[in-house]
């Protein structure tokens, strides 16, 4: 057997006892130790690579699997082709959104963990992408698809499949069910026909989306072999999705249960020990501080924390939009003042994704008028809103469905093309700035407008920000300077050199807001080591705005390359001004 710290081991073995109790913790170890050895045995060399956090010369690109198509070939040899020519290795990560074969919610309803969709590409085109890219992987564990074998095996009476789902009898009191937290409007529970009759299975997404028991070790220990699986795939990172709602106890709100959060720390166990370089993120589209708790705490001897390295930014794009719709960065600055992450991790900071712009991580921070504000925008710029359904049967706005383009300038506003482009790239150079690993969506990457027809053809929401595009569309427009696409793109390369160019932009670097003008948000980012420091400064407003810096001697702008304001000086920022000084 492989050598494990009696440290590691004795964590495992804690996060197995709270979980089952100890006589069956013992036995889970067993087979635990048995997965850890096997996968050693066929990946030596991976326990050697110590953890090492993503620098400012690395962000992450968000894309489907079949993004770009072009006719006669695999989407993943297609994105493949785009990422490398079309738009030259511009971001040196990427997070292939769900590739697996599945049956509904494009990609997170997953029929089979172990394959690639087919009508994507296969494991070689995975492989190719990991050659040239860092990969992000998604765990879509908290759910399978009703179409999975594990599902159908439940369905039919399989004893080994028995327990791996959380059914009920129809007669079984249900007065706990709206103490559930639910992230959708629809029922928990969804009616099956069994071998054995009648049940009501856990659903907490969809219908087609059952939940997994991770009550019944079996489930668990399955899961962590695909999760070391996608490592030896080329994972480098994996994004734990929608982990927040994995451990269900009766009774309970079944968020943020404790059990949850130990299913995490021994997940980031289990790859201490075997493979220590690959990045645990959590996905939990909740407040703040709640958000951070996946963190988990601060292990002293190794300097380091026990859950995840990386933790998404969920308040970022509705504080960001905030701000360039008001022309106040007065509550984005108030909020990032306050952030604080532990030795070893960090933020993941992004304005848009596959999803909709949450509201839920901004109550607290804007008022209920403010959030109002955003929704009242979106519907008028062409969103769409989604709701959730709380304990008492009533809705309240869970995230607004719209392109995060969209969302700062009316489409049909008349507003010159120039303007628009100005404003967005503000709010991207926000989330550039700011301390963390930077996740760009593919189509804030290209300046995408939100797809109409695509809520025609799915009746879903979250289709208006999911267009697929053809490869020879991107690249005319990419070479049409007065394109929409090309002005974004260019604008976005232009901030990606700067900021991968500059050890300031460490993502463990440090970060102070400054107090200058309540239409500018500025940072000052620093090296770990001291050695650099860059003052960032974003004109959130339609309006010029003068700044008196004390700075000593002219400073270089990183953008492009003029003097700055000089000492005693002055600065002004033009309407939607963005200005990285060298310090």
């Amino acid at each position: 057997m492989m050598p494990i710290p009696t440290s590691l081991q004795n964590r495992i073995l804690d996060h197995l006892t709270f979980l089952y109790g100890a006589e069956q913790a013992a036995a889970v170890w067993r087979r635990l130790a048995a997965i850890l050895h096997d996968f050693h045995r066929r990946n030596p060399d991976l326990a050697s690579v110590p953890f090492s956090p993503l620098t400012e010369r690395e962000a992450v690109l968000i894309t489907y699997g079949d993004q770009f198509r072009e006719p006669g070939e695999p989407p993943l040899r297609t994105l493949h082709r785009v990422l490398t020519e079309t738009l030259e290795r511009v971001v040196p990560c990427v997070h292939i959104l769900p590739f697996f074969p599945y049956s509904s919610d494009d990609g997170f309803s997953v029929v089979d963990y172990t394959r690639v969709n087919p009508d994507l590409g296969t494991w070689a085109d995975i492989g190719r992408l990991r050659d040239d890219f860092c990969l992000m992987f998604d765990a879509v564990i908290n759910h399978v698809s009703r179409q999975s074998e594990w599902f159908r095996r439940f369905l039919a009476g399989d004893e080994e499949y028995a327990r791996w789902f959380i059914s009920f009898k129809p007669d079984a009191p249900l007065d706990w069910v709206p103490t559930v937290v639910r992230p959708r409007p629809w029922p928990l529970l969804t009616p099956v026909q069994t071998s054995y009759g009648k049940r009501l299975v856990w659903t907490t997404f969809s219908e087609d989306q059952i939940d997994l028991n991770y009550a019944h070790p079996p489930v668990l220990l399955k899961i962590l072999e695909i999760l070391l699986f996608y490592v030896e795939k080329g994972a480098r990172i994996i994004r734990l999705d929608a982990i927040a709602y994995l451990w269900k106890k009766i009774g309970t709100p079944c968020i943020h249960l404790e059990e949850t959060h130990r299913v995490v720390k021994l997940m980031r166990c289990v790859l201490d020990a075997v493979a220590p370089g690959v990045i645990l993120i959590t996905e939990t589209n909740v407040p703040h501080e709640e958000n951070i708790s996946y963190f988990g705490q601060v292990l002293p001897q190794e300097g380091r924390t026990d859950e995840a390295q990386l933790v998404y930014q969920f308040p970022l794009p509705p504080l960001v939009m905030h701000s360039l719709l008001t022309g106040s960065a007065q509550a984005l600055s108030r909020w990032a003042a306050g952030l604080h992450t532990p030795p070893g991790a960090t933020f993941f900071n992004f304005t848009a994704s596959h999803d909709g712009i949450g509201v839920m991580p901004a109550r607290g921070l804007l008022t209920a008028d403010e959030i109002q504000n955003l929704v009242d925008t979106t519907l008028a710029h062409g969103g769409r809103v989604s709701y959730k359904t709380n304990s008492d049967g009533s809705r309240s706005v869970y995230e607004l469905n719209i392109s995060y383009f969209d969302a700062l300038s009316d489409p049909a506003g008349g507003e010159p093309l120039e303007v628009q482009v100005q404003r967005f790239m503000v709010s991207q150079a926000i989330m550039l700035a700011l301390a963390g690993v930077p996740g760009i969506y593919v189509h804030s990457l290209l300046g995408s407008r939100s797809w109409q027809e695509g809520i025609a053809l799915t009746g879903q929401n979250r289709s208006i920000n999911r267009q697929k595009l053809r490869r020879a569309e991107v690249e005319r427009d990419l070479a049409d300077p007065r394109s929409l696409r090309s002005r974004v793109f260019s604008a976005y390369r232009l901030l990606l050199r700067a900021r991968t160019g500059d050890a300031a932009f460490h993502p463990l670097g440090e970060q102070r807001v400054l107090d200058l003008d309540e239409r500018v948000f500025a940072l000052l980012r620093t090296a770990p080591d001291g050695s650099s420091r860059v003052l960032c400064l974003h004109n959130v407003s339609d309006r010029a705005v003068t700044l008196s810096l004390r700075l000593s001697g002219d400073r270089r702008d990183l953008l492009d390359g003029q003097a700055g304001a000089s000492s005693g000086g002055t600065l002004t920022l033009l309407p939607y001004a963005v200005r990285w000084l060298k310090l």
